[in-house]
């Protein structure tokens, strides 16, 4: 008997090694990656590379991929990156397969790769690394891009002969010496070497050079500088000379503007009203009516701040003035967040990729959107529209959107819990929004009313009141841009049909909910550089599979109460995600089932553990009876 029981403790402490190893080398990678951040000391780093990097395949970290939970690439680029990076940064990310840090300002020299061997593709090009390019790259065998153009490295070029390196370039450094005769090294073009050091020459029989320009002689330097201080004594001419013929121009019409008016002094007699301050309009006065109407229309093109409503109590010189702290990078422009002395914090959305509209196209599509009114929608407070600016203000949401709420800080001991009740409100304060926005008569000048539904469009202002923000939007972006970015156009309909519609936006609300639901990142809505989950393809699985008990985030599945409300919003999730638009449920009829759904009574009740709650044989039985497999496809009975 204890023959046979020796093997199984033998396998047992075999997968608890192999567990522990795991383990370890996750917060071993971590620990890397946090060096790698402080060396960066970048904001927008600092505030995404917090809490677990990666989770199986996906990845939660910016710029971060990977694959069974270990980190294969490093996509940093054009950041502004700058600092050392030390030469044993990557050692323990023994599966990298791809890093790239084009584009940044990093100095010192290029790391050791030697511990990398499944390196593919190393891309260090636009920085200002120096030393000598490092030996450890000949132990890559399966390299098969090497991009360190635009630096300042020195030294030789070692003898690259690896069969898969098919891209390579080291031009526009100070590297010296003759180029190795390797075969690899041959199959590559002029362009891979020039502008480097001294003796820079092919070893072959051509012994073609590639000397940089600044090892030619002093005098090119020299007409180089004198070529630039002729431009810029030619660019100052020419703007003097401009600034005076303008001065001149407007100088004439002022003139003309004078003698004319006093030529009508002359011919036309102003009658003053005794003891009032008005006059009897006359040609005069229509004069100067028109040139004040004129010079108007003049400031109007240049661009003023219009408020949609009443004035906030400030200006464009105002905003101009203000403190920005940038929010991100969003589909339709960059966000910042404006602080001005004595007056209420607002955010400014910095508008891109426009239809080509003119003043009254653009300003007749703004009012279209400022004449939407709802408590859960945010309103826009003010735009200023130039030739080449366009913004959006809206007042500041102090507490963030929910994305953030969701996914943020997940693994982390300042992490709040995200309770059902509080994801319940969000859920029915979008669907009143969207209602609204479908059942608006104005809703028929926009062809969708929202577009672009995903939890970063949903904020909570500072009472946790649930806003919905850049509805309407789709109205003004160019085609080619919305189908490539906005959420409404990866729905099923328009990957078949090219069309979006009403149903488009209860699709986007059906993949809110199951994130909601799930506290998984959605495909569809994951921010650029984040892997997200086709949670519609997943959830009809967990259904057809029969373990819907999985499908909750563990956030509020503890919650013994609110089981059967996550239920029956995991019914109307899966209806809105349906492929078939006609059998999508109106918002209305959303609306009405939500509001059925009774919130706990307290978030503070006693949970259960997590073996206890989704897995409990009373919460199974109940999932199970609302499930129903046939017809080839999932569904839950309604």
């Amino acid at each position: 008997m204890g023959s046979l029981l020796f093997p199984k403790h033998l396998l047992v402490m075999t997968l608890f090694s192999l567990y522990s190893s795991s383990i370890a080398q996750y917060e071993l990678e971590r620990s890397a990656l946090y060096a790698l951040k402080h060396k960066f000391n970048d904001p927008f780093l600092n505030d995404n590379w917090t809490g677990l990097q990666c989770y199986e395949n996906m990845a939660f970290w910016y710029g971060i991929q990977c694959i069974n939970g270990r980190v294969t690439a490093i996509l940093l680029e054009g950041r502004g990156l700058s600092g050392t990076v030390s030469a044993d940064a990557f050692v323990v990310l023994s599966e990298l397969v791809t890093l790239s840090f084009k584009n940044n300002s990093l100095s010192g020299n290029i790391m050791d790769f030697s511990s990398n061997l499944k390196l593919k593709d190393i891309v260090l090009s636009k920085n200002m690394f120096d030393g000598p390019i490092p030996r450890s790259l000949l132990s890559l065998n399966f390299l098969e891009s090497l991009q360190l153009q635009e630096n300042h490295l020195t030294g030789t070029i070692p003898e690259f002969n690896q069969s898969s390196l098919t891209a390579f370039n080291v031009s526009n450094n100070n590297i010296s010496g003759p180029i190795p005769g390797t075969h690899t090294l041959k199959s590559f073009s002029a362009a891979s070497f020039s502008n480097n050091g001294p003796n820079m020459c092919d070893s072959s029989n051509s012994g073609t050079c590639y000397y940089s320009e600044n090892d030619t002689a002093g005098d090119s330097r020299k007409k180089y500088v004198l070529t630039i201080f002729l431009v810029f004594d030619i660019i100052g001419l020419v703007t003097v000379i401009l600034l005076l013929i303008l001065y001149c121009k407007k100088s004439r019409q002022l003139k003309k503007l004078i003698e004319r008016y006093r030529l009508e002094e002359k011919d036309d007699d102003l009658e003053l009203e005794e003891g009032s301050n008005s006059y009897k309009e006359s040609k005069y006065e229509s004069n100067i009516h028109a040139e004040e109407k004129r010079l108007s229309n003049a400031n109007e093109e240049k661009g003023n701040l219009i408020f949609m409503e009443d004035e906030a109590g400030f200006d464009l010189n105002d905003l101009l003035r203000a403190s920005a702290e940038g929010l991100g990078k969003g589909l339709f422009g960059n966000t910042f967040k404006a602080k001005m002395e004595g007056r209420p914090t607002v955010v400014v959305k910095r508008l891109r990729d426009l239809k080509p509209l003119s003043n009254e196209e653009f300003t007749k599509l703004i009012q279209i959107i400022a004449d939407q009114k709802h408590p859960n929608l945010l309103p826009l407070l003010a735009y200023y529209y130039s030739k080449d600016e366009k913004l959006f203000v809206y007042r500041y949401a102090k507490n963030g959107n929910i994305f953030n709420r969701l996914h943020g800080g997940r693994g982390t001991r300042d992490r709040i819990p995200f309770r059902w009740s509080s994801r319940l409100s969000v859920a029915r304060g979008v669907a009143g929004a969207l209602e609204y926005l479908h059942l608006n008569p104005n809703a028929s000048h926009c062809p969708v009313p929202h577009g672009n539904l995903k939890l970063s469009n949903i904020l909570l202002d500072e009472n946790d009141k649930v806003l919905v923000s850049d509805y309407g939007l789709t109205s003004l972006i160019a085609l080619p841009i919305a189908a490539q970015r906005i959420v409404s156009f990866k729905s099923p309909e328009y990957q078949n049909s090219k069309r979006v519609s009403r149903k488009s936006d209860v699709w986007s609300y059906g993949c809110l909910l199951l994130e909601l639901l799930t506290g998984r990142l959605s495909a569809h809505s994951a921010p650029p550089g984040i892997n997200g989950v086709d949670l519609c393809s997943w959830v009809h699985r967990a259904v057809r599979e029969e373990w819907t008990a999985e499908i909750f985030d563990m956030e509020i599945s503890v919650q013994r109460s609110a089981a059967p409300g996550m239920l029956k919003l995991l019914q109307i999730a899966i209806r809105c995600c349906d492929k078939v638009p006609e059998k999508r449920p109106e918002m209305t009829e959303i609306v009405r089932e939500i509001d059925n759904i009774k919130a706990v009574e307290s978030d503070d009740e006693e949970e259960l553990s997590a073996d206890q709650s989704l897995t409990d044989e009373s919460y199974s039985t109940n999932a199970s009876s609302v499930m129903v497999v046939g017809g080839g496809r999932s569904r839950l009975k309604q």
